[in-house]
């Protein structure tokens, strides 16, 4: 597939997370929430794994593709409505992102590999989508681990670094330990892993 078409699918992508109504600030600046999340996704990709294909970087870009307009209040608050909103924000993200490829003129194939990564299948046993998976974990501990720091105890915290850190590889691990933390940070992840 053309360069032209991989461009216009990044494009219309943002385009589609600028609309994001909510607002993050960094470094100053206020972002659409999930232009920025993308942003970060596409960023830290490419620096982990540069050599990704272009499905990965599609992915790892439509990763929360509109997410807003499907809000966690809309199922039960329960473990169970958690899950369920979970998984079919995963197959909106892949449907939403289908239409955009289409549009760019991608056959049904990479479109197909994009909506497998997106909606994460075969964890630890797709390469690429485990590589898509590290990749999510890191810009959560990067950049939202704080947000969840603000808001839990410290047992929680602990529960949410493991189950994190479980879903990654060992690439991912290693990867996670050169992020810039803060003291404070860094002692509670290596509380909870037991460094």
């Amino acid at each position: 597939m053309t360069t032209s078409a991989f461009q216009n699918a990044c494009t219309w992508i943002d385009a589609e997370n600028a609309q994001d109504p909510n607002q993050e600030i960094y470094q100053s600046i206020s972002y659409p929430k999930e232009l920025l999340y993308s942003n970060r996704m596409y960023a830290r990709l490419m620096d982990f794994y540069p050599e990704a294909s272009q499905e990965v970087q599609i992915a790892a870009k439509a990763q929360h593709i509109c997410r807003w307009k499907s809000s966690r209040e809309s199922y039960p608050m329960d473990r169970v409505g958690y899950l369920k909103w979970r998984e079919d924000l995963k197959k909106f993200h892949a449907k939403t992102t289908a239409t955009i490829l289409e549009k760019a003129g991608y056959d049904a194939t990479f479109i197909a590999r994009v909506s497998f990564l997106i909606e994460k299948k075969l964890l630890k046993k797709d390469a690429e989508t485990q590589l898509l998976e590290d990749v999510i974990c890191l810009v959560f501990l990067e950049f939202y681990l704080e947000d969840f720091v603000q808001k839990h105890d410290a047992e929680k915290l602990k529960n949410i670094i493991l189950k994190t850190w479980h879903k990654m590889s060992e690439n991912g691990h290693q990867a996670a330990l050169k992020i810039n933390f803060s003291a404070s940070n860094l002692a509670l992840i290596k509380e909870a892993l037991s460094l």
